[in-house]
């Protein structure tokens, strides 16, 4: 994905919360904007798969 396909937006978020995401950011060496981009990518991945295996059992 390309800078320019990306929208930026104010986050407002708790000091103790960022200060533990940017060490794991930089434990993982990623900036903190990239951090919590894989955070949300993965959270949302998460959930699309709970409700594709709650479909599937409901059948």
């Amino acid at each position: 994905m390309s800078e320019k396909d990306k929208k930026a937006f104010v986050l407002r978020i708790n000091t103790d919360l960022l200060k533990e995401i940017e060490k794991w950011a930089a434990d993982e060496f990623r900036s903190t904007n990239g951090q919590i981009e894989f955070l949300l990518n993965q959270a949302v991945k998460s959930s699309r798969r709970k409700r594709l295996n709650k479909n599937n059992t409901d059948l």
